[in-house]
């Protein structure tokens, strides 16, 4: 049943089905707080105007190819796609849903036979399985210390001079926290892609203003759009996702997130005061004095909550996946962007360490990072992605990775590999995880750290964790 009425509450978000009850047509809105379950529970989202507004440029299909912003940023998904929900949205129209065009859903775009249901379902495999839109890149900027020398996709798309990126639709929602715009950066870079750094002196205006941008490029990109929007669209579009709140309200074990004492939820992340560079650890923080970093990150359960004997056992594991969070020791090695900027072999830190933002666990400042996630070998597998084997001009050293990342924004060797960590709320609508899938689900995650860091964690602690992650 929940899974039935989450493929419905897509339809209608998609305008291909009418509200029962309703007389005619689409419906024009949803109530605020209008709930949508998920494998773990129920999340929520709060918009500041009193309820989400479905006539809106958002979900209009602006473009030449059906799409609408809505098309891969589902309010039932938290604003991205699951995959699961992808899949099914392939087999209720045999791929002809918008999601499905060649400019940027399938594996690659030549080559493809797509006139059968088999067909698309193969051309899809990549959107169907794991929920990537794959992203034709610039090999390199002009000036870059790195030469593409070769590429292995088996899926065709093997130029050297336009690469074939697959990465995971970001979250329209909670983007009043963000410090980067995409996984590399490109839409917040000022490395003449038109934008510019959000930094604590220019933010919040740096923000809207990429996320205008932002808005133009999607709907010319991924909608194929004719003519650009107007400045009108642009704003309407923007202002309708910095509106957004959304999160986990109940866990289908520990009850209501909201209750006893819990912080749960979209209202409360709403009323989260945040500021570009809040509780940085390395010195970023713009305050005057700057505050000591604080790695309690996540406040949003308390005993009190976890002592309800209803729940008790469910929220207990919650609250210890929280405590997890904040104080589990991780010795962080090998980290570019953090031990070769900082010169350090080894830093002592938490999870909080990167992810600082309190309870929304993004970076609070500028940091794309390395963690490993696209080096060909990530523990998790990442055999249904690209081989790219960059050189070094200078050094004549080689590389290859399944994606360069923030690489192909700056040129730099150094950043190759490197992503923005993104906002950990409403988790559990999203599978999978990471920019290019490779966690399946939140356990492959904690798995990845686990085995990638050392971290020596027990099963029942990744179970804690693993739980603490699915009530964000």
């Amino acid at each position: 049943m929940l899974k039935l009425r989450a493929g419905i509450l897509s339809a209608l978000l998609l305008g291909t089905a009418t509200v029962i009850g309703a007389e005619t047509g689409p419906p024009t809105f949803l109530p605020n707080l209008f709930p949508f379950p998920n494998p773990h529970g129920v999340m929520k989202t709060f918009s500041d105007s009193g309820k989400l507004d479905l006539t809106g440029p958002f979900f209009q299909s602006l473009g030449t190819n059906g799409r609408s912003c809505a098309t891969c940023h589902q309010a039932s998904d938290a604003w991205s796609v699951s995959a699961a929900h992808v899949a099914e949205r392939f087999e209720q129209t045999q791929g002809l849903d918008p999601i499905f065009r060649t400019n940027d859903g399938s594996n690659c775009d030549h080559n493809i036979d797509i006139t059968t249901p088999d067909g698309r379902r193969q051309a899809y495999s990549l959107l169907t399985s794991r929920g990537l839109i794959r992203i034709a890149l610039p090999a390199a900027p002009t000036g870059a210390e790195f030469v593409v020398e070769s590429v292995t996709n088996k899926y065709g798309c093997n130029e050297t001079s336009t690469l074939s990126m697959y990465r995971r639709p970001l979250p329209s929602t909670n983007l009043r926290f963000l410090t980067t715009v995409m996984w590399d950066g490109r839409e917040s870079s000022g490395n003449g892609f038109g934008t510019t750094p959000i930094t604590p002196a220019s933010y919040p205006g740096a923000l809207q203003f990429d996320l205008l941008h932002q808005s133009l490029d999607a709907t010319n990109g991924h909608a194929q759009a004719s003519t650009q929007l107007t400045a009108t669209q642009k704003l309407q579009i923007v202002m309708f996702e910095m509106g957004l709140s959304t999160a986990q309200v109940v866990d289908f074990g520990a009850g209501s997130l909201e209750a006893n004492g819990a912080s749960g939820g979209p209202v409360a992340l709403y009323n989260q005061p945040f500021y570009v560079g809040i509780n940085d650890p390395l010195g970023q923080n713009p305050t005057i004095p700057p505050p000591p970093f604080n790695p309690v990150i996540f406040t949003l359960f308390t005993p009190t909550w976890a002592h309800d004997q209803s729940h008790n056992d469910h929220r207990a594991s919650i609250l210890r996946g929280q405590t997890l969070f904040n104080s589990h020791p991780i010795a962080i090695k090998g980290v570019a962007g953090i031990n070769d900027a900082l010169k350090v072999d080894i830093l002592p830190g938490t999870c909080g360490t990167c992810h600082d933002s309190p309870n929304v666990g993004n970076h609070s400042v500028i940091a794309p990072l390395n963690i490993g996630i696209a080096d060909v070998t990530n523990p998790l597998g990442v055999d249904y992605l690209p081989v790219i084997t960059l050189k070094n001009t200078s050094t004549g050293e080689k590389i290859s990775t399944t994606d360069p990342g923030r690489a192909l924004v700056t040129g730099k060797w150094a950043d190759i590999g490197k992503f923005k960590g993104p906002i950990l709320r409403g988790l559990s609508a999203r599978a999978p995880y990471f920019h290019n899938g490779s966690a399946e689900s939140l356990k492959d995650v904690i798995e990845f750290y686990n085995v990638r860091f050392g971290m020596g964690l027990t099963e029942r602690e990744k179970a804690d964790l693993a739980a603490f992650l699915s009530t964000l």
